[in-house]
């Protein structure tokens, strides 16, 4: 009798690994507690507007390309991609703001323009930062964070002061304008921790920022979840969704069944790609792999507060993706990592799809999806949210030179509540944990449960780490181990 695996949660890690585990030939059950599958990465709809409801950038499209190719397939098979040009748009005050191209040698002529003589020094900065991605990709990612062996090789041996010296003054020491300093330290912040805090090994980002650039799949991020979904099912995967699991039973150190909706299920092995901590939570105490005090001692990747907003014209003087890093970088940060709070002033980051793609919103009007990042954990109140959007919303009108207040037909809101109600998440944290020296490879959250002898994790808080490319990883690398663990 063939084994059946199931899997809790529906998001990339948990569709990628489904697919593996469904090639080698098992049967395997995916349950979603919400309505449509996707995790983080849902889709919202209203009044003719789409909204990615999660990730909205497309980033690193070699993972996406090697994903699909283990099953003879190409992204293209399902979704189509655009290279957005300009990338992103960074406002640093009232009509200043930077255009990022679409190729690094652009790029570099940018940077000469801004401060002199940093155009050469970028170019050998992206060289040693594109050779630390292929080291990254090819030799480090795919590990699955068993042993501190796994990431000494010749080529990490060299680069040991990079794991010990920070992004932020790796590249301060570099580039002295501000505003470059600020371009440059922005993609560390979808790896979920300051970039004095993060290894500057992880100046790899700088290489999938500028040398692979930045994507648009057309009709949105969800497009993507559609594609593993059918890929998925064309393997046999069966996926269920509204299946809220309330609890994992153990008899002799394995986990037996599940409670899912009130009902009792089997299974012969357990995969969660839900919240690892939230998932421990439904085991009992003594079959837990990490305690409630370890968890509070963990960094989390930031929470963040969501705006979905439709709007009645189009809007000026922005692109697709749009920065606004025209208040204090380090003082908003300290809110999220020091001492964490609601900031008095802001950063936020705003996603206009429509300006791209039509099926975003109906001809004339604009989606727009607002980001403040925030720290997880704190107070979640309508008031606050309300409060915040008018801060934003003035900005935006200030910094782009336009009424916009007058021209909202709606706006739904996603916080910390949110992400706790709908995810489980802990503190309401979206990025899962963040990629510190202390959190990297085999420091973080083992991918096989330490009580439990027939249960695995997949997912943000485990190895590689946050973002939906490492997600991807995340699903390939568990299903290896599985398989090797049913062997």
């Amino acid at each position: 009798m063939e084994k059946e695996i199931t899997i809790i949660g529906g998001g990339f890690s948990s569709l990628s690994a489904s697919c593996y585990l469904a090639k080698a030939g098992y049967k395997v059950v995916l349950l979603e507690k919400n309505s449509q599958v996707g995790g983080r990465a849902r889709r919202l709809t209203k009044d003719g507007f789409t909204f990615d409801i999660g990730p909205t950038w497309y980033w690193m499209p070699d993972v996406f390309e090697s994903f699909f190719k283990d099953f003879d397939k190409k992204p293209s098979d399902y979704y189509q991609l655009e290279k957005l040009n300009p990338a992103y748009r960074v406002y640093f005050g009232k009509s200043d703001f930077i255009d990022i191209p679409d190729n690094p040698e652009a790029i570099a002529e940018l940077f000469e323009k801004n401060e002199k003589g940093s155009g050469a020094v970028l170019n050998k900065f992206l060289a040693k930062s594109a050779d630390n991605y292929k080291i990254a990709i090819n030799k480090l990612v795919y590990k699955p964070g068993v042993t501190p062996l796994e990431l000494i090789t010749k080529d990490t041996i060299v680069r040991l002061p990079l794991f010990f010296k920070s992004i932020s003054k790796q590249i301060r020491g570099k580039f002295k304008s501000k505003k470059l300093q600020q371009i440059m330290e922005f993609p560390v912040l979808f790896l979920g921790a300051k970039p004095s805090n993060t290894p500057a090994f992880y100046n790899f980002m700088n290489y999938a920022d500028f040398g692979l650039g930045t994507w648009h799949p057309k009709k949105g991020m969800y497009v993507v979840i559609e594609a593993m979904e059918d890929l998925a099912k064309s393997l046999g995967v069966e996926i269920m969704t509204n299946q809220n699991v309330e609890k994992i039973e153990t008899a002799n150190g394995s986990a037996t069944s599940i409670i899912v909706n009130g009902k009792r299920r089997s299974f012969d092995l357990l995969l969660s790609g839900a919240d690892y901590a939230h998932t421990e939570t439904l085991l009992d105490e003594s079959s837990r792999g990490y305690s409630s005090k370890s968890w509070k001692k963990k960094t989390f990747a930031p929470s963040s507060l969501l705006f979905y907003v439709g709007f009645d014209k189009k809007i000026e003087n922005i692109q697709h993706h749009t920065l606004f890093f025209d208040t204090d970088f380090e003082e908003h940060a300290r809110t999220i990592y020091d001492e964490p709070c609601w900031p008095s002033e802001p950063m936020f980051y705003a996603s206009f799809p429509s300006q791209t793609d039509s099926f975003a919103a109906p001809e004339g009007k604009e989606a727009a999806t607002f980001l403040i990042p925030i720290a997880p954990g704190i107070e979640d109140t309508e008031e606050l949210r309300e409060k915040y959007f008018k801060i934003i919303i003035k900005r935006l009108e200030d910094l782009t030179d336009q009424k916009l207040e007058g021209s909202v037909l709606f706006k739904e809101s996603f916080c910390i509540n949110d992400f706790i109600k709908d995810y489980n998440s802990y503190k309401g944290n979206a990025y899962g944990l963040a990629n510190t020296l202390l959190q990297t490879a085999f420091l973080r959250p083992k991918l096989k449960s330490k009580k439990v002898d027939n249960l695995f994790f997949t997912g943000q808080l485990t190895v590689p780490g946050p973002g939906v490319p490492p997600s991807l990883i995340s699903g390939k690398v568990v299903a290896e181990q599985i398989l090797k663990h049913l062997k």
